[in-house]
Formats: structure tokens, sequence, C-alpha cells
């Protein structure tokens, strides 16, 4: 363990698991980096997915629970069942309508993983590799490189995210990427919250409120996929600009069973950090405030994790199971998500964000998550 002589964190590194390559038979060393504070915030970072597996911190009685889901092994996240707990997502993060984009009028047919759409980078995307790792202080920077046409995508492009604790218990990640031919990215992280702990379920993401700084949101079709028009938030159940206690509005959503939309942020320049979302478990005191320069925030209730077996109406015998972080059991509505990113499906909509990396530019997406407590 190394302490930083400017600040109060200290940062490790030590061998999280090994996984074996199913590309290349190789067996491959995962490597964890670990933060701590003094005042009892620690996050854990691994190579694998360039993953946050656990973030710490104290309630308002001093008790430090982890508020994130995922999993002690790597066994955990090679399950075919892994929701994308805590990793990055590329190299376009959300859904591509038809699984096809076209760029400067030629059109390339990416893969396809959810039905006839594209989802969260394809069918192997930056959550399914080992990224290479270098340490700068107490900043960690991992990369990647994918390869021209990997999951159909042009260019070769070289991606890094940049990890770091502050003082002020800021978890800090920036994500920047450099391509050889124009192509489309966008990244994110998908944290699953739980401000209460990470094993306590439903009945206390219920009891969160909620707040998103958006003035409306990217209506879709019956696929999730975005049809071009934005929708005011205001007298709709989207309205989060006022926090709202989540069981109160989280069954509501018309033709949902629970929030998986992308909000578009109100903010004057997405070329600085803005409010995003904030999140607020009373009876912890625990709080989440996200800051970012993206445009939009998909905001995700993890309706699609296995329902509670008192929940479920079906055979029972049939329900799978998700089995996390020391046994703890993870169900529907168990969690939520704040994505930063561009717009779903941006590439097909001339009336969305810009979507397209070229040569010479840089993409660069920044977050912010403030950890802290009300007494």
């Amino acid at each position: 363990m190394t302490p930083n002589p400017r600040n109060n964190i200290t940062f490790d590194e030590d061998e999280f698991d090994k996984y074996t390559d199913s590309d290349t038979g190789t067996i491959v060393s995962v490597r964890k980096f670990t933060w701590r504070s003094t005042s009892g915030v620690s996050v854990q970072v691994i190579t694998y997915g360039a993953t946050i597996t656990s973030i710490k911190m104290p309630d308002k009685n001093g008790v430090i629970d982890d508020i994130v889901m995922g999993f002690d092994n790597m066994q955990g996240y090679l399950n075919p069942l892994n929701p994308y707990f805590g990793a990055t997502v590329g190299r376009v993060a959300n859904r591509i309508g038809f699984a096809r984009i076209t760029i400067d009028g030629q059109t390339f047919h990416i893969s396809a993983n959810l039905g006839q759409h594209t989802l969260h980078g394809g069918l192997k995307g930056f959550d399914k590799v080992n990224w290479n790792h270098y340490v700068n202080g107490n900043k960690l920077v991992l990369s990647y490189l994918s390869k021209d046409l990997e999951e159909g995508f042009p260019g070769d492009v070289v991606s890094t995210v940049t990890f770091e604790l502050t003082d002020e218990n800021r978890f800090l990640y920036d994500f920047k990427c450099t391509s050889t031919k124009p192509t489309y990215v966008n990244l994110t992280n998908h944290s699953y919250f739980n401000l209460a702990g990470h094993g306590s379920g439903a009945t206390e993401v219920y009891k969160h409120e909620i707040s998103i700084n958006a003035d409306s949101t990217t209506e879709v079709d019956k696929d999730s996929i975005p049809t071009g028009k934005l929708l005011p938030v205001s007298g709709t159940i989207f309205d989060l600009r006022i926090p709202k206690v989540l069981g109160t509005v989280i069954h509501m959503i018309p033709g949902y069973s629970g929030y998986d939309h992308n909000f578009c942020i109100t903010k004057g320049t997405i070329q600085e950090n803005t409010f995003i979302a904030r999140a607020y478990h009373p009876p912890s005191g625990r709080i989440l405030e996200v800051y970012s320069n993206q445009p939009g925030v998909q905001f995700y209730t993890s309706n699609s994790i296995p329902e509670h077996p008192n929940d479920f109406k079906g055979d029972k015998r049939k329900l799978a199971v998700l089995t996390g972080k020391g046994g703890a059991r993870y169900y529907k509505h168990g969690s939520f998500c704040f994505e930063t990113q561009n717009y779903p499906d941006a590439i097909n909509h001339n009336n969305f964000p810009p979507a397209i990396l070229y040569p010479g530019q840089l993409y660069h997406h920044t977050v912010e998550y403030r950890l802290f407590v009300e007494q």
C-alpha cells in the first residue's frame, strides 16, 4: 500500500483473479487497484472490462457498506447473466437500431446482440476484454486497442480511461479515444448503485430520492430504439427535476417495468462538467451526485435482472438467480444506474448531438461521482 504524500489517499495494486481467454486459451491475470481515504471511502477497479467492482462509504452513523453491485471473482464477471456490472461499455454504449451505421455515405453492419439491434458494443464489447494498465501516482490509466472492424466498427480506436479518488471523496474517471478512420464512439460506465448497500434490495432502492437535470427525454419505439423525437418531461413521470421518491413513480412508467430511458441534460455547453443527477437515501444519509460533460444520461432501474421469488408469477424452478459479492442475491429493482453518454443511436439521427469521431479529433468524456453523507 503506497500513501500519496500530497493527500490522505492510499492506493495499492494486487491480483483480483485469473481466467482463461476463450480466443487464445491463455491464462490471464486480472489486476485490481484500490483507493482508500482516511474518511472511510474506498474504491476498487479491475482491469477486466475496466470495471468498478466496489465503492464503500460510511453512513450517517459511521457504518461502512459497499454501494455498487459486483462479484467476488472472475466466475461472476464471466457469467452470461452479468448485466455489465460496473464495466466500461463500448465501443458504443446503449442501442444501435438495426445494427447499422452510416458514416460519410458508407454503411457498416455491426454485430447484433439484441435481436436485430446492437446493445453496448455488440457480442464482445469493451466490457469483455482485459485492459492494459499504467499507474501514475494515485491515478490508474487503463487502455485498450479496438482494431479496425472489431464488431463491425471502422477504424483502429485507442481508448483510455483514467480513474482517481480525491481527498474530497470525489471519484473521477475520464475517457479518451482517438481513431484512424471516421467511426462511432460513445463510452459509459455501467455501475449499479444502491446507497443502502449493494445487497439490500428493492425495498431500500424505492426509498431513494432521485433527481435528474433534464427537461426532455428521447422517445423510443417498442424495442427501445430512439425515433428521433425529443419529448418534454414537464407534467410527466419523467420530470425528475424536482426530487421524487423512486418507489412512488417507478411502477408508473407506461409500457415499462421501471426506468430505462435517456434523459437529455439541461446545460449551456457539453464542454464543461455540469450537474447530471443526484440520489439520496434518507435512512442512511448517503448521497451520490454525478457530474459530466455528456449531453445525456441513461437512467436504468435494473428492470431486466431476475425477479425476487416472492414477486415471480411463473414456475419458480425456472427462475434465474444472480449471486453477487459476499453471497448477496441481486434482484429486479435492487439497484439503479446513471450512465452518462451521448444520446442512444445518435449517429442515425441528424438532430442528436454529433457522434462521429474523425482522425485527428479526441473523444473526451469526463465523469465525477461526489460521495457524501447528510447527518
